[in-house]
Order: C-alpha cells, then structure tokens, then sequence
C-alpha cells in the first residue's frame, strides 16, 4: 500500500497545480493526451473507461483497470491521422504479490512528420520535424471485492523544430465491478498536472487537457453485446461555442432565421458531453469482437453545413488467432477522412503453456 499512497500523493500535488493552471475557453498544450491509446478504443468512440478485462492498453484511459489478468500481458497499437501524421502507445502489465496489485509502464507516442519552415514573408526555411511523448506508469489495487483504485504518472516531452517543452501529468481512477449484474462504473480524472518548461521561456504556462468522466457499462444477460455510456468533461458544463459562419436558426415561410430555444441549447450542451459505444463479444472466450461508437461532439463540430456527414461514428474488429490479438478501429472525423489505427497484443504466460 505504500506505493499507492505515494502515488496518490503525487496525484493530489498535480490536481492542485493543474487546478491553478486552469483555462475557461479550454485551451490548452499536450493534446495528444486525448487521442485514443488502442485500435480497440479507436472503434469505441475514442474512449473506454468502463471495462475491466485482460487488454493492458486500457490502463491508459482508466488506470483503475489494472487487474491480474493483465498479468505479463504487451500491447502495440499504432494509428494514422492522414498525411504523415501518426500516434500510438504501448505498454506492459504485471501483477505484484497475490493480493491484487497491478502495474504497467509504456509510452504514448504522436509523430507529425517533416514540416516545411518558412519566416513571415513565405520564405523557406527547410525542414523540422515534431513529435509528442509521454513515458507512462501506473499502479491499481483492489480496495474491497469491487472497488478498484489506480494511478498513473506521465513524464511528457514535446519537441517542435527549436522549440521544446517538458510536463507532468497523472490520472486518478475508482472502478466499481459488480460481475454478478455485468455492471461496471468509473469516475477518472485524466491528465492533471502542468507544464514544467514552455516552448517559449518569455511565454506563462499552459494548462494540460483535463478531463474529469465519469461512465457505466452493461452487459446483456442473453446476448452477447455490452455497451457503454461515457460523460466527458464534468468539469466543465459549457462546451458549445459559436461559429460565425453557421446558420444557427430555422428558416419558416421566408422568415429570418430563429434562435434556438435554451431546451435546444441545453440539449445539444448535454449530449456533447456524452459517447456511447458497444461490443458484440462473440464465442464462447470471446475471440472475435465488432465494435461500433458514436460521438455526438465530433459529429457537431466536424460536419460541414450543407453536407451529410458520418463524423463522429466509428467501428472496429478484434479477433484472436493462437497467441495473439488482433484489432482494427476506425474513427470517421471529417468528410476530409478520419484516423485507423491497428493493435497487436500478446501474453507471455502463453508461449510458457506452449
């Protein structure tokens, strides 16, 4: 329990120092903290906190979804964004003692690829290139038959051309399991902390990307589906934001253009904070998984007026073959295209049996 307490410790240091750090307009650097960690993620909507298996690339999302089924469990998982953009993560579990206690460590990764360099007159300047990093560990124990509470620690790196930054960041999560009505709910809070350099030393500090969610997920008695409802941004309620070059109203009869109601207005508010996804698990070990997620704020703020749009609605598959699982997610982000990212994983403990 000490190295909980440690961590937990940290946690509370980073929550304050990131509370003071914080933005209203939410903006903020390290995004890529956000983008999802797995393929099988990226086929739920972009996010999964609310289930609790061997797949060692959760702990990411939701640290409290460490459990001793991840025990010497690898997971790779790599993704395009388009052009020469991509990102990733991977990351190893492993089971302390016999009393539940389980870490991980990994690294979550986005590259952008060379970039043209030009000064303020168009005039080039050549090449650099960009990246993101973060080195991550964490540390999840069961606190009662099912209550779980994790930890991660996150040591971050950003380096674009000359320009480079260094942060600190961590998650703290509670995950209550009931297996008896296939119940599973979490509360995370994900990426407190601050920047511990800025890109520009005559610059203040950024916040990070916090994000405090809370999600349940249920599984169907009779059929093999379980899905999930996830409320991102607790912190905070207003995440609406006007666009000048969107009609906002209705047009009836030749009038002028109405405002929408405040129920409209609250109800759009409501359903951007929510993503809802589901797994079809299928045969008797769960080898073969289709997945399907919808995120009503990406379909919001990336369709193009006037164009139907399948934005926000992703899809994936998974299928074990011997030792290893294969995954496949597809997030549909924009007319323009979307990001694919594919997943390996594998248990150690397996090639011993073998």
């Amino acid at each position: 329990m000490g190295i909980i307490r440690i961590c937990l410790i940290l946690v509370a240091l980073s929550l304050t120092l990131s509370s003071q750090a914080q933005i209203t307009g939410g903006r903020s650097t390290y995004a890529f903290l956000g983008l999802p960690s797995s393929a099988r993620v990226s086929g739920l909507a972009g996010n999964l906190i609310t289930v609790v298996d061997d797949d060692v690339s959760l702990a990411f999302s939701n640290p409290a979804a460490l459990n001793p089924l991840m025990h010497q469990q690898l997971a790779f998982n790599h993704g395009f964004l388009g052009g020469q953009m991509q990102h990733g993560a991977f990351n190893f579990g492993n089971k302390l003692g016999s009393k539940g206690t389980t870490i991980h460590a990994g690294v979550q990764y986005a590259r952008y690829g060379e970039i043209e360099q030009t000064n303020e007159f168009f005039q080039d300047l050549g090449t650099f290139n960009a990246a993101d990093y973060a080195i991550v560990a964490g540390i999840a124990h069961p606190v009662y038959d099912k209550l779980n509470v994790g930890a991660n620690l996150k040591l971050i790196s950003s380096q674009y051309g000359q320009y480079s930054s260094l942060g600190f960041a961590s998650d703290l999560a509670a995950t209550y399991r009931d297996t008896a009505k296939r119940v599973t709910v979490s509360l995370v809070f994900r990426n407190m902390g601050q920047q511990l350099s800025t890109y520009d030393p005559s610059i203040s500090k950024e916040p990070l990307p916090f994000d405090l969610q809370i999600g349940i997920s249920k599984q169907l008695k009779y059929l093999p589906l379980r899905f999930s409802f996830i409320y991102t941004s607790l912190n905070r309620w207003n995440v609406l934001y006007d666009d000048p070059n969107l009609d906002s109203g209705t047009i009836f009869l030749g009038e002028e253009p109405t405002d929408p109601s405040s129920f409209n207005l609250w109800m759009d508010n409501f359903f951007r904070h929510v993503i809802f996804n589901g797994e079809l698990l299928i045969g008797a070990r769960e080898n073969f998984r289709l997945r399907f997620g919808y995120n009503y704020r990406l379909h919001r703020e990336m369709t193009v007026q006037g164009y139907s749009s399948l934005a926000g609605f992703t899809f994936g598959v998974g299928l074990k073959v011997n030792r290893f699982r294969i995954d496949f997610g597809r997030g549909i982000y924009h007319l323009a295209g979307g990001q694919t990212q594919l997943g390996i994983s594998t248990n150690f403990k397996e090639f011993r049996k073998g």
